[in-house]
């Protein structure tokens, strides 16, 4: 199934509405369309990571300069940034707004996708991190503006899951 250019676009504009101004990512299918429209706005920093923990810098660089900041990652990306979400993002109180495209969950086709799936839920609660499943693009706008609201007002990551509902074609 191809990625929803109109969904990712709904994401991608309630993020702009809720200030971000730089995002960080590594290549992603999922993800792709918002790749793409950050690259292409030049009213947003795109970062090109070659691995996930270093958004986790960026985006403390950015909140230290006062500018809001959005890491798109995939599930297995979010496992990998553990150890700066602990040691960077926890002690030092930095907000985080975590876009994780939530592989490996129900109706995965890829075999290597679904232990990041399966693990994901459990490794958020484990880290207390607020999330929430985005499933339904007209609930996607208020959910992004909420997440920015909390990862701001508690100095904490708080993380979205984009779900194959949201971000598969119907």
């Amino acid at each position: 199934m191809p990625v929803s250019l109109e969904n990712s676009k709904i994401i991608y504009n309630a993020l702009k509405r809720s200030g971000v101004k730089i995002v960080s990512a590594l290549p992603e299918t999922w993800l792709l369309h918002l790749i793409d429209m950050a690259e292409a706005d030049p009213d947003i920093t795109l970062v090109r990571l070659a691995r996930e923990e270093e958004a986790i810098g960026i985006s403390a660089g950015a909140h230290l300069a006062g500018v809001r900041s959005a890491l798109l990652m995939q599930n297995h990306g979010f496992l990998a940034a553990i150890n700066p979400i602990v040691s960077l993002s926890f002690l030092y109180k930095i907000p985080l707004l975590i876009l994780i495209s939530y592989r490996g969950h129900m109706g995965e086709r890829d075999p290597w996708q679904t232990q990041g799936g399966r693990f994901t839920e459990p490794v958020l609660r484990a880290l207390d991190i607020p999330y929430r499943q985005l499933m339904n693009p007209m609930d996607a706008a208020w959910q992004i503006s909420e997440a920015q609201t909390l990862a701001e007002s508690s100095l904490t990551p708080v993380a979205l899951l984009l779900s194959r509902q949201l971000m598969w074609e119907a």
